[in-house]
């Protein structure tokens, strides 16, 4: 099942230039923390990455400057505060 996942992903990014794929609001990509997870960790790691990211990912997120320590951060939909090194370049 874990190679059925890869090959999944694989397949999106052959068929689907980068240009035409959704933006990503993390640093690293939806489908490369997926695919990374998956090879990693196997088959149900990488399916709890693919619902974390799909569910957090959707929009409903700010980004805001910590009051403490000046650090830019986002807060996801699912209360989940992440630090700028996990923020996608273009939203900082």
């Amino acid at each position: 099942m874990k190679y059925l996942i890869l090959l999944f992903i694989r397949l999106y990014w052959f068929l689907i230039p980068q240009s035409k794929r959704r933006k990503c609001i993390f640093k690293k990509s939806c489908s490369n923390y997926v695919f990374e997870t998956t090879q990693k960790e196997g088959f149900l790691k990488g399916l709890k990455a693919f619902q974390f990211r799909y569910k957090n990912c959707r929009g409903n997120f700010a980004i805001f400057q910590n009051p403490i320590d000046n650090k830019i951060q986002m807060i996801l939909t699912s209360q989940i505060i992440i630090s700028e090194d996990e923020i996608a370049e273009r939203l900082v």
